[in-house]
């Protein structure tokens, strides 16, 4: 295969997104590698035996306020505007999520303005000194009833801990409305590729100096391929051999089902906070657009091992990551981009951001001039 400028591994979305700008604006020769059989790393969709586009690590939603970062994708696809709702199966009813307006009034069955709403929250919410954990974030806002019915069980579930023992950055956006926007997200950009994510990468690594091998553990190629740099995107505890111990994670289990009818739920997301032992359920066409005469669905299972998803958010977990933190301020020749090298918890945009920064350090360490 010769040499290369850099090796990246991973092709999620930060590893796509260095190696097609030092392709693409520095002129380097890149080797992308990905021990998955695809590109695109959890981002990665595509049809299922029915036909119907779905997501195969649950459901990806991209939105960002960010117009570099949304022109920048912009490159590689067309979008679908598209605004994601989301339903909680809470005592009998689907009421919207995030609690608004319309959650309250449904769920008690009152006809509440939006002032007498905030007043309703004010009069619930119990008073904290210090807001410490994900508990406090939410009874401060909206009061324990609320955070009961909503909250509490979801949370428990997702992480296998009572939302006192999780940091307060998990619930640190949970908004209580007092209007009746039901979207989920309220970013300047929200849409999903046309013709999905998988095309969109494959559209970024499509420059003749990439070449991309899937299948591929990095160790087996990184002393026989001859590069002057890396871009690391897997697990950093897993790159030091996990000498410090294991940085701990949530994972998910998914359960797919292809149903002989074109709809199943009345939004994309149902959220389960209190019944079964799924999270949520999603129903891909509605993400997606797609007319089908089948429809795909999804149940996320939270689990404690599999696929590293979610960093475990404690002070312990933060204490040993600052540990590789170290070891990496130490290293020369490699940069650590993404969620899992980062040990945080990205959005799409947010990895694109780091991603489209470290290329700027990376260009200006190597004295080259370009345009971003």
């Amino acid at each position: 295969m010769g040499s290369f400028d850099t090796l990246v591994v991973g092709a999620g979305f930060a590893g796509s997104v260095l190696a097609e700008r030092l392709a693409n604006v520095l002129g380097q020769r890149v080797l992308v590698v990905d021990k998955r059989a695809h590109i695109g790393g959890n981002a990665y969709d595509c049809c299922d035996a029915a036909g119907v586009l779905i997501h195969p690590y649950g459901p990806h939603l991209f939105h960002t306020n960010s117009d570099n970062i949304f022109e920048y994708l912009s490159k590689f696809t067309q979008w679908r505007a598209y605004e994601h709702r989301v339903l909680a199966s809470v005592d009998g009813q689907l009421l919207p999520m995030p609690i608004n307006l319309d959650t309250i009034n449904k769920l008690y069955g009152w006809s509440l303005t939006s002032s007498e709403a905030e007043k309703f929250f004010a009069s619930v919410a119990e008073h904290k000194a210090e807001i410490k954990t994900s508990e406090d974030v939410v009874v401060s806002k909206m009061g324990r009833e609320l955070y009961n019915k909503f909250y509490r069980g979801y949370t428990r579930k997702q992480w296998g801990l009572e939302p006192s023992q999780l940091d307060a950055s998990v619930a640190a956006r949970v908004p209580a409305r007092t209007n009746r926007d039901s979207r989920y997200f309220t970013d300047k950009h929200q849409a999903m590729p046309l013709h999905g994510y998988t095309r969109m990468f494959e559209k970024m690594l499509a420059h003749p100096n990439i070449e991309v091998m899937l299948n591929t553990d990095y160790r087996s190629v990184m002393h026989a391929v001859a590069h002057k740099h890396m871009v690391y995107t897997g697990p950093v505890d897993a790159f030091f051999d996990h000498r410090h111990g294991k940085l701990p994670y949530r994972s998910l289990q998914f359960r797919h089902e292809t149903l002989q009818q074109a709809q199943y739920l009345p939004a994309a997301t149902v959220n389960y906070p209190n019944d079964h032992a799924y999270t949520r359920v999603t129903e891909f066409k509605h993400i997606t657009g797609q007319e089908h005469a089948c429809t795909s669905i999804v149940y996320e299972y939270p689990s404690a091992s599999g696929e590293p998803y979610y960093p475990v958010p404690q002070p312990e977990s933060a204490a040993l990551y600052r540990k590789y933190e170290a070891e990496v301020e130490q290293l020369q020749g490699v940069t650590f981009v993404g969620r899992l090298a980062s040990y945080r918890y990205y959005n799409m945009d947010q990895v694109v951001a780091q991603a489209l920064t470290a290329f700027k350090t990376i260009a200006a360490a190597q004295s080259f001039s370009f345009h971003p």
